[in-house]
């Protein structure tokens, strides 16, 4: 009923011949052709190559029901994802996680479905639920998703640390890359296939990174040059002032550095419960996915909305795997989403020029994310710390 709600609207902008918000530009792509360089449209391509089939799907029978079908394919994976999740309905001790993930995706609305990050949010959730049961699989799913949006890496770098048979992990990894790499070389872009890394380099701070909320306030009471502005040449709105680009430059190291000291932690807690007898894997893996990819937001220059998404797989699993455990990161996480409606797309243009009501929402989403990164790295340091007392929940899995 919900999916329901988003179809329909989808089908009404169809009769219309429109699209929304990025799937504007997703449209352009595939009516360019994905011409010279990957570039068309409004802005340059700054995807994975896997991105391409679900816009020339969509595009499957013209532009008028692009967005139509593109939301129609997100609503079947998300029911999958569902149906996976419960069982098929199944198994009542699920519905509390399912109710959760519905809701979520229904306050994150168009972020979820008008967004690349529609489709990597399910396939993360279906990969996770394989998990370290099956690693291999889920290597294989977490692969096709971070070759359509970078971010599954970061999960497929928890799995990795987490399982016991890595082999597997990056096996699963190298046998879609080769077939992604032949698909391309088949296509005559395989030496531009690494090109979507290089595509944002040279951004500045965007409006919503975590790391901008000082200038975003220096901007809105007018101190100083700082000021947001839109780069058009990546549809993107941006703050500039002083210190921006050093700031800028630095996001790159400080991510991959934030990253090897959660895989760091993941390591440590896995050793630890292999010193003191016993650790529960899953939790491992669903606990370091959660920092990792909380890590992957809070420590990004680029702090676009449906970023948010990605938080979601894990939580949802983690509600399962024990409730009271995940049940503060599941109420931070709605009121992630919360706010993050509130600011896009509700009063994104407010913001955008200096509303400082806005700006105080987008501050408070922003210490709920930093706030989530502690709660998550803390959680990774008690499993090891308590590693001994966590053995009996193996048994049980």
């Amino acid at each position: 009923m919900l999916h329901a709600v988003f179809l329909i609207f989808a089908l009404v902008l169809a009769t219309r011949n429109e699209a929304f918000s990025d799937t504007f530009i997703y449209r352009d792509w595939v009516a360019a052709g994905f011409n010279d360089q990957l570039i068309s449209g409004p802005s340059p391509w700054v995807y994975p190559i896997l991105a391409l089939p679900p816009m020339a799907i969509a595009y499957a029978f013209g532009p008028a029901l692009f967005f139509f079908l593109w939301v129609l394919m997100i609503t079947v994976l998300n029911g999958v994802a569902l149906g996976m999740l419960t069982d098929w309905g199944r198994n009542p001790k699920t519905m509390t996680a399912a109710w959760w993930w519905l809701s979520f995706v229904f306050l994150m609305g168009w972020l979820g479905f008008a967004r690349v990050d529609g489709f990597t949010a399910p396939i993360v959730l279906i990969a996770l639920i394989h998990g370290v049961r099956r690693p291999f699989v889920a290597s294989v799913i977490l692969a096709v998703g971070t070759w359509m949006k970078v971010w599954p890496a970061a999960v497929m770098l928890a799995l990795f640390a987490v399982v016991k048979n890595r082999v597997r992990v990056i096996l699963g990894g190298v046998v879609v890359t080769a077939g992604v790499a032949g698909v391309a070389a088949a296509l005559g872009v395989l030496p531009r296939l690494l090109n979507f890394l290089t595509q944002q380099g040279d951004r500045g701070m965007q409006l919503e990174a975590t790391f901008t909320t000082p200038w975003l306030w220096l901007s809105v009471l007018g101190v100083g040059d700082s000021h947001m502005y839109m780069n058009t040449d990546i549809n993107s709105m941006q703050v500039d002032g002083p210190g921006t680009t050093v700031m800028s430059a630095l996001m790159q190291p400080l991510l991959v550095l934030a990253a090897l000291v959660v895989t760091g932690l993941v390591f440590w807690a896995l050793h630890q419960g292999k010193q003191r007898g016993g650790i529960d894997r899953t939790e491992l893996l669903l606990a370091g996915t959660l920092a990792l990819t909380t890590a992957f937001i809070v420590f990004n220059k680029v702090g676009s909305p449906q970023f948010m998404v990605w938080l979601a797989p894990a939580v949802a699993l983690g509600l399962i795997h024990d409730l009271k455990a995940w049940r503060t990161p599941a109420v931070m996480l709605i009121l992630i989403a919360i706010t993050t409606f509130l600011i896009y797309p509700l009063f994104y243009d407010a913001l955008s020029h200096n509303n400082p009501l806005m700006a105080l929402v987008l501050t408070v989403r922003n210490l709920l994310l930093v706030g989530l990164l502690v709660i998550s790295v803390h959680r990774l340091y008690v499993l090891g710390r308590d590693a001994k007392t966590a053995a009996p929940a193996v048994a049980t899995a």
